[in-house]
This record gives structure tokens, sequence and C-alpha cells, in this order.
């Protein structure tokens, strides 16, 4: 096999990961006990070789260039893989370390996985979470994720995708707003309310609302004068005063149906769900640290859930 990378460059790398980690050549210099201007040398030789700027220098900062940021999501990944992979053949048994980044959309992430990081860094504290909070989809080569959670399947076989839970969804309204607007008693009711919109960010188009007909499923479209995009929660927002009627997720709003600040509406056509799904880019190597947080998720959110067709996570 051809030698692309001598002791030098790999060197370099790691002298520019830390730099771009610090955001200083001078703290990268003291962490790796070398002089700032061996950093520089080092960010140098790699600019030279790759043909482009990797920061943007000032006399008080260092920011890391486009080229820059892609190259350093790249060359930290390949870094712990290869500190991961020197522990798997010496069997060194060590506890997870390092930066884990996740992408999530917001209901999940207030309701469901936000709540359990202080526990998973209680056992982990080693582990560094970085959590991206929104409903945009992301790009894990360009953007550097290690996992992302989803409410569909991936089209891309290339993705492992596991499923973390069915969701249940509920129609809910303000007691104010049922007051002043009648309680539906049937789908066809729907119709004579505000129904609160959302407008979903991949596609543009608005939810359309899921309920239980003759033991089927079915697809209702809804109108209203309200629409939210980007967070979902806005919509919950809309409905807790007095605004319209909403579906949403039965986490979101459980507290507040208990509390008799929302009412729950149809039942007898309700207890239809959405997945959750969790994804990960198909690698022969999986990290120490996102292998362990995989098992923790599935732990705390995934107990009945099964395994996606698509793919299982090896543990």
């Amino acid at each position: 096999m051809k030698r692309n990378f001598d002791d030098i460059l790999l060197g370099s790398i790691e002298l520019f990961c830390l730099a771009a980690e610090l955001s200083s050549f001078t703290a990268a210099a003291n962490a790796a006990s070398v002089t700032p201007a061996a950093v520089s040398r080092s960010v140098s030789r790699l600019e030279e070789r790759l043909g482009v700027r990797l920061f943007v220098r000032t006399t008080r900062q260092i920011r890391l260039t486009e080229a820059g940021r892609v190259y350093f999501e790249q060359c930290r990944q390949a870094l712990s893989q290869l500190v991961d992979a020197e522990r798997l053949v010496t069997g060194e048994q060590v506890a997870p370390a390092g930066l884990l980044r996740i992408s999530m959309p917001t209901p999940y992430a207030h309701y469901r996985l936000l709540p359990l990081l202080p526990k998973f860094r209680a056992l982990y504290p080693d582990v560094q979470v970085d959590v991206h909070v929104s409903n945009r989809n992301i790009d894990f080569a360009e953007e550097g994720y290690d996992l992302a959670i989803r409410g569909r399947a991936p089209t891309d076989s290339n993705m492992i995708a596991r499923k973390l839970e069915d969701a249940k969804l509920v129609l809910v309204a303000s007691p104010d707003y049922l007051k002043r607007a009648g309680t539906p008693k049937k789908l066809e009711d729907l119709q004579a309310h505000e129904c609160i919109q959302f407008e979903l960010p991949s596609t543009g188009r608005k939810i359309p609302w899921q309920f239980h007909v003759d033991k089927k499923e079915v697809f209702i479209t809804t109108e209203g004068g309200y629409c939210c995009s980007e967070d979902v929660l806005g919509i919950v927002t809309l409905a807790r005063n007095g605004a319209g009627l909403v579906q949403t997720y039965r986490f979101i709003v459980e507290k507040d149906i208990q509390n008799g600040d929302l009412v729950e509406l149809l039942p007898r056509s309700g207890g239809t769900s959405r997945p959750f799904i969790l994804l990960y880019p198909h690698a022969r190597h999986m990290s120490l640290r996102v292998r362990t947080f995989v098992n923790f998720l599935v732990e705390n959110l995934g107990k009945d859930a099964a395994i996606s067709s698509l793919n299982q996570i090896s543990a």
C-alpha cells in the first residue's frame, strides 16, 4: 500500500486539531508541550499541502475557514478512530471519552433526550456531548455528526437505523378555546375549528393529522389561521394559550392534560403514532463513546422498540 503520511505530517494534523479545538495556537502549544511557532509551522505545512487556508488569523484570535472546518471534522474522527483501534488491539479497557455530536428534532430533545444527558455524563464524565437541536436534516460527512435522531427512516442505504420508540399522538385544546368554540365530537367537526398547523421544514408542506377510523389509519388535511415552522413546540404554546386545536406527541402534553391545562379530544379516533429513529453512518469501526451512547439510548428509550429492517447497530 502506498504511504501517504509520514510522522511529521501526522504530528501536524494532531497540532492542527488541537489548535482548532482550543481556538488558539498558544493554547495548543501548551497542551502539546511545544512552542506556538511549532504549531504555526505545522498548520502552514498542512495549508501548503492542501492548497487551502485552514484558519483566518488576526492579532487576537484564530478561527477555522469553511475548508478548515470540514478538514477538522474529518481529521478529528480519524484520530479518534486511531486511538480506539489501538485500545481495541491492545485490549486496554478504558472509559469512553471525547466529543460526541448528535442532532435531533426539538420535541425529542426537550422531552426525551436532554433530560437524560446528566445521567449519561454522570456515568461517563469524560464524554462531552454537543447537541444540535433542529428539525433540519444534517449532512453527517460535511458537518461531522456522529448520530442523529429523526422522525422517518432514511432512504440512504449507507445509514444504519434503529427505532427508539413509536411516539403516540394526541389531539388537544385548552378549556378556554373549547368554551368559546365548542368541543368536536367527531372527525367531521374539525372543519369548523381552528386547527393549528405545522410546516415540515424538509418539504415545506403542512403535516396532515393522523387518526384511526374503523381500525384503519387515516390522514386528514385540516385548516387554520395559525402555522408554525422549524420549532414544533410553537404549535403547543399556541394551543396552551387558546389559539385552537393541535395534534402533537403525547409526551409533550401529558402533564398539561393531567393538570387540566389542555383537554384530550376524540380519544376513540386517537392512538396513532410516529416513530423516532436513531441514525448512524455505516462504518466498519464504531468508536467506544458512540457505541456506549447508542447502548445508553436504547436501554433508556428503546426497550420495547424493534430494530428497523434497514440494519442493526452492533453493540
